[in-house]
């Protein structure tokens, strides 16, 4: 790989929000994504940012091909990706949270079937508190799943929780509140250390700044 750093960014808000981070911070940068670049050049700064799906971050970064991203906590824990967390960037706050129907008691002493994008996250959630569960991986619309009976309850990412209201359920359980971060290629952090660490304290005082 050449001097250049390269960025994954997750399409999306997160990405615009992380460009306008950048363009603050990094001297003289000015980069700008259009609708159907993915890959845009910041020549002064040497650095190459890739628009790619948000779920391909980690395996950009986990393989070389990036030298660092930027990604949601929850992708971090349930990927569990060998990749090393650098900073928290505090932008794209959400939680992961336990939703149903409003009639389910989550504290009662039985078997919960639940259905998640996080098996991972989920599985380890409920072993601190020793409850049985039966854990469903579902891609999209889990919000269906208390709805037909295939679930008691879904574990799932809650912004604003409109969603769940419209479909009847309500958030149980809050589990981790989530955010950004930015995350290194380990091999690449050694190689690149003065620059990667350069561009690490830039976004730690920027954070600072905005508490």
């Amino acid at each position: 790989m050449d001097n250049y750093l390269y960025i994954a960014l997750p399409k999306g808000r997160l990405a615009d929000e992380t460009i306008e981070i950048f363009n603050k911070i990094i001297p003289n940068s000015s980069v700008q994504f259009n609708s159907r670049k993915l890959q845009v050049k910041d020549e002064v700064n040497e650095i190459i940012y890739l628009l790619v799906k948000p779920s391909d971050v980690l395996t950009y970064v986990n393989s070389g091909s990036c030298d660092l991203g930027i990604v949601g906590k929850d992708t971090i824990d349930e990927e569990r990706k060998e990749i090393y967390e650098l900073v928290d960037l505090n932008i794209g706050k959400c939680k992961l949270a336990i939703a149903g129907l409003p009639s389910f008691n989550l504290k009662q002493n039985k078997m919960i079937k639940i259905a998640t994008k996080y098996p991972n996250i989920t599985q380890k959630y409920f072993e601190k508190s020793n409850k049985k569960t039966e854990i469903f991986k579902l891609n999209g619309s889990v919000e269906l799943a208390p709805i037909i009976g295939l679930s008691d309850v879904i574990v799932d990412i809650v912004e604003t929780g409109k969603t769940l209201k419209e479909n009847g359920l309500e958030v149980l359980e809050d589990m981790h509140q989530l955010s950004a971060r930015l995350v290194s290629n380990k091999s690449s952090y050694r190689l690149k250390y003065n620059r990667i660490n350069t561009l690490i304290d830039l976004l730690e005082q920027e954070v600072k700044n905005n508490d």
